[in-house]
């Protein structure tokens, strides 16, 4: 099982992926399900700051 840590790499992105992969059926309230639920949030994080999405430009 993942250490629930911060995402700094890519290599730690694509284990945290397999993570949430192997946890996606897992219920509510339970140690997995909010271990998926951590996780997600994790990748979510990382996304945002390696892609952030940029504001649609303002129109005069």
């Amino acid at each position: 099982m993942l250490d629930l840590k911060p995402i700094k790499t890519e290599v730690d992105y694509d284990r945290a992926l397999l993570e949430i992969e192997r946890l996606f059926d897992a219920p509510l309230g339970t140690p997995e399900g909010d271990r998926l639920e951590i996780l997600t949030m994790l990748v979510e994080a990382y996304e945002m700051k390696m892609e952030p999405i940029e504001r649609p430009k303002q129109r005069d």
